[in-house]
């Protein structure tokens, strides 16, 4: 029978490479640290850690181990909520993966407020790609996901509808379009711009609209792909380019006048968010009362914000 205090010994030196860092964050003894692992590595019958250098190195062997270690400390304290929550107790970690530069804006917020009606549950935020959001939820990494996408939902995964997300089109505060009460699709063609990433739900929307007036990719005058929309701003600040991003990453940049929002006549920039989810977990009730919690009344102020920005 595997010790799960040993296999948590272990976790934290793996993860640190580092016996006394490991004991630090458990509050427990170097000695003890290290006599956890020993004794795993004899119940298992192999080294975990190449000991031979000044740092400690995982060997094959503890590079297997890690993975499944992560996962069944995980389950065994799935296990423990469900059984609390037995007692009619809301307790536990719930770990939520956002893709969604968007989601990060809204997300915090509402899970601060969710910490404050539930103080028995932690919260996690994770940032991840979308392409990481289905293995996360399936490996039981993270119990809720924000994702931009419906294509994901289904085959094992359930969606709600989290928000509406507007997309503008931003300017430097100088740029000749910045008195200009909208622009043409046809007028981008002459300006460089900068885009997000192929993944990007915001890249997604925008080409989508773009071919209603028979513009494409080949047509645009990108001058640079950038993955943070934080970045994408300051950089059209800074009066290299103009961009379209949410305008929940534009809001600061607009009100302080570094940058100006113009409409793009024609063009309807907006796509929904989603929270998702395994259609098929284990009862879990820190989940279940997030999931719910998103829509309470209280909360429509956050997920109007996308829209009033």
């Amino acid at each position: 029978m595997i010790d799960l205090m040993k296999l948590q010994a272990f976790i934290y030196a793996a993860d640190n490479l580092s016996f006394s860092e490991a004991a630090r964050l458990l509050h427990l003894t170097q000695p003890t640290v290290s006599h956890h692992i020993k004794t795993l590595e004899q119940d298992f019958g192999v080294e975990l850690f190449d000991r031979s250098g000044y740092t400690p190195n995982l060997t094959e062997a503890g590079r297997l181990l890690l993975p499944w270690a992560h996962k069944l400390l995980r389950q065994a304290n799935d296990i423990q909520e469900i059984m609390d929550s037995l007692q009619q107790k809301i307790v536990g970690h719930l770990r939520i993966a956002c893709s969604t530069t968007a989601g990060k804006y809204i997300l915090p917020q509402l899970a601060a407020r969710f910490c404050q009606r539930y103080p028995g549950i932690r919260v996690s935020i994770m940032a991840c790609t979308p392409e990481h959001i289905v293995p996360q939820l399936l490996e039981g990494e993270a119990n809720l996901a924000v994702i931009s996408s419906y294509d994901l939902c289904g085959n094992g995964l359930e969606c709600q509808e989290f928000f509406n997300d507007f997309i503008t089109l931003i300017v430097p505060a100088e740029h000749s379009w910045a008195m200009r009460q909208s622009v043409e699709p046809v007028d981008l063609l002459e300006e460089k711009i900068i885009f997000r990433e192929p993944t990007s739900g915001t890249r997604r929307v925008l080409m989508t609209e773009l071919a209603k007036h028979d513009i494409g990719l080949d047509d645009l005058n990108i001058f640079l792909e950038l993955g943070n929309a934080e970045a994408i701003v300051k950089t059209v600040q800074a009066g290299f380019a103009i961009s379209f991003v949410s305008t929940l990453a534009a809001t600061w940049a607009v009100s302080q006048k570094q940058v100006v929002a113009v409409p793009v006549a024609g063009l309807k920039l907006q796509r929904k968010v989603y929270m998702v989810r395994r259609s098929l977990d284990t009862p879990n009730r820190p989940q279940e009362a997030f999931w719910s919690f998103i829509h309470h009344p209280s909360n429509s102020d956050l997920l109007r914000l996308a829209r009033t920005s």
